[in-house]
């Protein structure tokens, strides 16, 4: 009785993979066991950046609050704290939004901000 080898099931399973790897240099998207190598470093970095990119995002918006916060005369904290104070609930995202595309709306929120905290102050 002849040998079962898996053939079918594992030719499927090659295709796979050698589909999922197209793009990646040399032998890395031509040959099965390199492939699966690159395959499995580029699924595990794909992973590990996705939690990444949100760091990324957060550090990027909160860069941008700090200098547009400084150009209207308070600190990255001092703004966050005043709109806290000034119960004003914005998300780093939407200030980050603002203070690129809309200078004299984020203007206003930072002189409410200002305004709370001074008057937190006294």
């Amino acid at each position: 009785m002849p040998r079962a080898t898996n053939g079918v099931a594992a030719h499927h399973r090659h295709k796979k993979v050698l589909k999922q790897v197209k793009g990646h240099r040399a032998t890395r998207s031509k040959l099965f066991g390199k492939a699966n190598e690159s395959m499995m470093r580029s699924l595990r970095y794909a992973y590990r950046d996705r939690r990444t990119r949100k760091r990324d995002f957060r550090r990027l918006w909160i860069s941008r609050i700090n200098a547009a916060a400084r150009l209207n005369g308070l600190t990255y904290g001092g703004l966050i704290h005043g709109l806290q104070l000034a119960g004003i609930a914005v998300d780093r995202k939407i200030l980050s939004d603002l203070a690129v595309r809309e200078p004299e709306a984020f203007a206003g929120l930072a002189e409410q901000a200002k305004q709370a905290s001074g008057a937190a102050a006294s």
